[in-house]
């Protein structure tokens, strides 16, 4: 029986010619208990289509209909979580529950209200915190008490926009795991706005894209049994193949084409590769050793006496080799990023960049942060130009604006490097912050979380973008990420790291996959799959602390 329905609907922003259509004639029928995934792209429209089902916008055009009659406002049946939590800070977690169970069960007891409140707090696992307030909590916490909110209102239908997007890895894979046994419980009806693949095939009955044109896509049916297991179905020929299938619609209907290249890269040479980093790289016994960690240790003093971070990191790269660093949340990768970019100081142990050590930071090693750090009131152009105007003294003034304009357009930002970099997208900051990492000319390119704070479909499209200039530089590269694929993507080896503290490398993976690699021919090679096992298997295995059988070492 259908309970949810738009009827020809469509819907726009703004007047005149700064109008945009975002949803243009959408047709589509939920069935009572049905788990729907909506996927798509940043600015696809997802979210103004979860306000039309919660009767927080209406449509221009056509019906949002709920069991047969028009939506024409929100409603108790229809309860929607949001991507940012909204809670009251000043009330505990009961107290935020019970906003919403008092509103809806006026006529019940105090001590029934109390029943409830409970209930529901311990459905999302927080008993233990139930007095806390928000300010005490983690994200992955107070996204939980918000899950809870919304089933305390007791919807037939619940309406997720994007609520894990902010969340680390970890936290995200334990909620939707709560989501899904929530759902089995009473299968009441759940519309679920998402960009990863990955969350919509393990949580769906159904998948449903939304293309970058406000139209709906090919719709993908979820045949999978339930209870679905990340890791057992990696192993799983049904979902390699949903996988890659929903992977290339998504590929083909929303990533442009790459930027057809105009300008050619000026014959210069940066500071800090003159002379000896060109003139003896390609003799030199060190390129087995150009990037050496030796006994790296970070130890941060602590009112309790010191707490070692980072313990006997060892780690030798080859010249043009790309490693990524995996591990969950507070393993450390970061600090051994912001050692290796010298913004952080080496506590005992050394690392070596090309023979001599590495001491304060420098443009020979560049670093792209999660966050692109630009001046906002400088164009793109002008944000990458800083860096160019000190690593090339010795070039015109037109030749350094050559090097600024080819990575900007390599990133696909020629139509937007005069644009101020206020007015772009997270996803158009981030271009301009690897354009300006490169355009360095950097002996070493340092990745902390590049893609982190994206939707993961723009993720993919930098990855592409990333890999496509790094192809041309083959710069010896360190990725730090808490994405499996991305790791595996973008790497020569994987180096997973144990939990802190006094983490270390606990194991090193060699991915022996051809370059240049896409995505689509990732998803599609035999090997692919058996490295992200051997991955997921290294993060299960730590998922809940140090590893249950290391002996702990005397500081």
């Amino acid at each position: 029986m259908t309970i949810l329905e738009f009827d020809h609907v469509s819907k726009g922003f703004g007047e005149g010619s700064a109008r945009r259509e975002v949803l243009r004639d959408v047709s589509l029928r939920v069935e009572e208990g049905e788990f729907l995934a909506i996927l798509g792209f940043s600015g696809t429209g997802k979210t103004t289509l979860i306000n039309l089902l919660a009767g927080l916008e209406r449509p221009d055009r056509g019906m949002v209909r709920f069991r047969g009659a028009e939506v024409d406002g929100p409603g108790p049946e229809r309860g929607l979580v949001f991507q940012s939590y909204s809670l009251m800070p000043w009330l505990t977690v009961a107290g935020n529950v019970a906003l919403a169970v008092d509103a809806v069960h006026r006529g019940k007891s105090k001590a029934e209200r109390q029943a409830l409140v409970a209930k529901y707090i311990a459905m999302v696992g927080l008993s233990h915190a139930a007095e806390r307030r928000p300010a005490e909590l983690s994200g992955g916490m107070r996204q939980r008490v918000s899950v809870a909110r919304a089933l305390a209102i007791t919807p037939e239908v619940l309406l997720l926009d994007e609520p894990l997007s902010a969340l680390d890895a970890l936290t995200r894979a334990n909620l939707q795991d709560e989501i899904e046994s929530i759902w089995e419980a009473d299968r009441r009806t759940v519309v679920l706005i998402t960009n990863d693949v990955d969350e919509a095939i393990l949580l769906a009955d159904r998948i449903l894209p939304l293309n970058p044109d406000g139209t709906l896509g090919q719709a993908f049916p979820v045949a999978l049994p339930r209870p679905r297991d990340r890791a057992g179905v990696n192993t799983d020929p049904a979902f390699k193949r949903l996988r890659a299938e929903v992977a290339q619609y998504l590929m083909e209907v929303g990533i442009a084409a790459k930027v057809e290249e105009t300008r050619k890269l000026p014959d210069v040479t940066p500071l800090h590769a003159m002379p000896r980093a060109y003139a003896t790289a390609a003799t030199s016994p060190l390129d087995d050793r150009y990037l050496q960690y030796s006994q790296l240790h970070k130890i941060y003093p602590t009112p309790k006496g010191p707490l070692t971070v980072v313990e006997n990191f060892d780690l030798s790269l080859k010249k043009g080799e790309f490693v990524s660093l995996i591990g969950h949340s507070g393993c450390g990768k970061s600090t051994v990023l912001t050692m290796t970019a010298g913004l952080n100081p080496i506590s005992k142990g050394a690392i070596k960049l090309d023979g001599v050590h590495v001491e304060g930071a420098d443009p020979e090693r560049a670093v792209v942060f999660q966050s692109p750090s630009l001046f906002p009131w400088l164009t793109a152009k002008e944000n990458v130009a800083i860096g160019v105007d000190r690593v090339y003294p010795a070039a015109s003034r037109a030749e350094r604006q050559d090097v600024v304009e080819y990575y900007l357009e390599r990133v696909g930002l020629g139509d937007a490097m005069d644009r101020p970099a206020s007015t772009l997208s997270n996803g158009m900051r981030q271009r301009v912050g690897i354009a300006r990492a490169f355009a360095l000319s950097p002996k070493l390119l340092l990745l902390d979380e590049p893609f982190g704070m994206l939707d993961s479909l723009t993720r993919w499209e930098l990855q592409e973008v990333l890999m496509e200039v790094w192809s041309r530089t083959k710069v010896t590269a360190v990725c730090v990420t808490h994405d499996v694929d991305e790791a595996i993507l973008l790497a020569d080896r994987v180096v997973m790291m144990t939990n802190g503290p006094r983490a270390r490398i606990g194991k090193v993976l060699d991915i022996d996959l051809p370059r240049p690699r896409t995505r689509k021919a990732l998803l599609s090679h035999p090997s692919y799959y058996g490295y992200r096992a051997e991955v997921l298997g290294f993060l299960a295995e730590y998922e809940h602390g140090a590893h249950p059988n290391r002996k702990e070492e005397a500081a």
